[in-house]
């Protein structure tokens, strides 16, 4: 559902941007907390992942494919802030590169694919995971449902500010319906895609599911027939452990995209996508504008120059996961830095919360009882005078004898 321009007029296109840019300004600000050594480079990993799978249309009707959106995903994974974030970046590198989705509609879809997204689906997420089982397959099949509705809020979404905004004059009865009933046949595509992803990802690594940490019970991994905890994150691995334990999974995924994107997206559909099925249907289409970038050597996916369809589009499909990969992970370690940078009370906060130190003189264990005073030595006497009262044998001062 990439918007061209010229489907929004720009006073309405200018309000999306307004939002999108807060909501990122936003999105900034809240995945301080949610990135750390471990995610920072794992966020960069979705956004690269998603940006390939969002090569591979799949059929839904007569002449009409559809593509995974990745909010749902994106929000699951690694948090509903760097969610934002991450679509916004796949959305930033396929308009900018590869003329996907209008410059000028950039607020739009960031706005509809990425906010709107992400808000629905982790919201219906943690609804169902708070209230279902705490097994695998249930947030599984949360992950399902979270996803399937999220497409079809965002047709809805787009409906609205084409009701507000549009460049034709189409019944918008219409729209909304022709929208919300394709997006909902590629809503179940993106749940399937997102719900064997999340799947795959608890199976082997549940602690970097973000959607399912921080609430009341351990998640439950069916293994043998018996329901057993997940292992939990450690709570301060270490940057050299983080490394360790992460790297193989962040390999594994990158070249997961790298097959998607420059082999199996030759076997793409080459229909229409919902909206421009849509807007080729109700005559949306009339207004649409060439594209800002439609002259760039990587547009349309596929490398200015190269003949052969396949190598052309798979190494499109390369160049685009390396670079979404690399400015993805630079973005989120330049959040994660500033995380590191904030002042107090942040850090005197974790300072407390994790105890006194172990090998301080003031910490006592169990077993120590009390910190004994430190040895001053003796208190000196009071200089006063004795008084008639004191003791025979006293020496005074011999200036008094």
């Amino acid at each position: 559902m990439h918007v061209p321009d010229g489907f929004i007029d720009a006073p309405v296109s200018v309000a999306a941007g307004v939002v999108a840019v807060g909501a990122v300004a936003v999105s900034l600000r809240g995945a301080r907390r949610e990135l750390d050594e471990r995610t920072a480079p794992l966020a960069g990993l979705v956004a690269a992942f998603i940006f390939a799978v969002q090569m591979l249309n799949f059929p839904v009707a007569a002449g009409t494919s559809g593509h995974l959106m990745g909010g749902a995903l994106a929000a699951i994974l690694v948090g509903p802030y760097t969610g934002v974030l991450c679509v916004s970046v796949v959305l930033l590198m396929q308009g900018v590169f590869f003329a996907d989705g209008g410059l000028t509609a950039l607020g739009v879809n960031i706005t509809v694919m990425g906010v709107v997204t992400v808000l629905v689906a982790y919201g219906l997420f943690r609804l169902l995971t708070g209230v279902l089982p705490r097994t695998r397959r249930s947030a599984t099949a949360s992950a399902f449902v979270a996803a399937l509705i999220s497409v079809p809020a965002a047709a809805a979404a787009f409906t609205l500010l084409y009701w507000v905004g549009g460049t034709t004059d189409v019944p918008i009865g219409k729209v909304f319906t022709a929208m919300v009933g394709v997006h909902t046949l590629i809503g179940i595509g993106e749940a399937v895609i997102t719900a064997l992803t999340v799947g795959a990802v608890l199976a082997v690594r549940p602690d970097l599911v973000h959607g399912v940490s921080g609430l009341a019970a351990p998640l439950k991994l069916r293994v043998d027939g018996e329901l057993v905890d997940a292992p939990a994150a450690p709570r301060d691995p270490g940057p050299p452990l983080a490394a360790r334990s992460t790297r193989g999974f962040w390999i594994t995924g990158l070249v997961s995209a790298f097959l998607l994107a420059g082999v199996v997206s030759f076997y793409a559909s080459t229909d229409l996508d919902g909206l421009e099925r849509v807007a080729a249907d109700q005559g949306i289409d009339d207004t649409a504008e060439e594209h800002g970038a439609a002259d760039s050597p990587l547009a349309e996916y596929g490398v200015g120059g190269i003949t052969n369809t396949r190598l052309s589009g798979g190494l499109a499909g390369v160049i685009g996961v390396s670079a979404t990969v690399v400015v993805g992970t630079g973005v989120f370690w330049v959040v994660r830095r500033r995380h590191d940078h904030d002042p107090a009370p942040h850090g005197r906060d974790r300072d407390a919360a994790s105890g006194p130190d172990p090998d301080s003189d003031r910490a006592s264990g169990p077993d120590r009882g009390p910190a004994p005073a430190p040895d001053r030595g003796p208190a000196p006497a009071p200089d006063r005078d004795p008084g008639p009262d004191r003791a025979p044998g006293h020496r005074r001062d011999q200036g008094d004898a």
